[in-house]
């Protein structure tokens, strides 16, 4: 356990600093915010409708945006190999790495979007339902998009092949996770309904994602 936990605050350390990837993520989060009231125009009320679609559909792709940097600095640095060959299990490594990165590239997103709410026109209940099913989403996009991650780290221009394997994936949590915060907000379906599916999408890839994610690994670096 105490070489998983110095394997997180490594990976957030290194995400945190100046070039991690972590901050890219959040400032693209926030240029999509920004910039999409000037695409709609100023109808409020169709704003106000279309903010939790925005606001789920940056997250995925600032998500999307950092996730090449997950394996691909362990692999230039040689330290994946270590990862590799330790004692530790490769599938709690990985999952290791993969919390790290929610933390670091994740968790920031579901900070910032009661301030980019209000850009969207959306009140408190709306945006504290749109931060609830991110909350409950984003592990999924993290765990889902590893698993491409460890298929591209060992292939020249495998960011491109990581957003064609994972976008794909992503697609059932972004339909949730919009679907949750629509329910809150206007109804008529049940909130429970698509935030149960939510949960267990993420309850899903938290236990396939690791081992998916190894035996591509274990695989590409043979």
């Amino acid at each position: 356990m105490s070489a998983l936990a110095a394997l997180i605050r490594r990976d957030i350390r290194i995400a945190l600093r100046v070039g991690g990837g972590a901050l890219i993520g959040v400032l693209f989060f926030l240029t999509v915010t920004v910039l999409m009231p000037f695409a709609v125009g100023p109808d409020l009320a169709l704003l106000s409708r279309l903010g939790p679609a925005i606001l789920w559909l940056g997250a995925l792709l600032a998500s999307l945006l950092t996730l090449d940097r997950l394996f691909t600095a362990d692999h230039e640095d040689g330290s994946l190999d270590l990862i590799v060959m330790s004692r530790t299990p490769l599938e709690l490594a990985c999952a290791a790495k993969a919390l790290a990165h929610w933390l670091a590239a994740g968790l920031p997103l579901i900070v910032a979007t009661p301030v980019l709410g209000l850009l969207l026109n959306l009140d408190g209940t709306a945006t504290l339902a749109v931060a609830l099913t991110l909350l409950a989403g984003t592990p999924a996009l993290t765990f889902t998009g590893m698993i491409g991650a460890a298929l591209a780290v060992t292939l020249h221009r495998g960011g491109l092949l990581l957003a064609v394997l994972v976008l794909p994936l992503s697609i059932p949590v972004l339909i949730f996770g919009v679907a949750a915060s629509q329910a809150a907000i206007s109804g008529p379906m049940s909130f429970g309904t698509p935030f149960s599916i939510l949960c267990a999408l993420s309850l899903f890839s938290l236990v396939i994602g690791p081992f998916a994610a190894a035996a591509s690994l274990r695989h590409g670096l043979d």
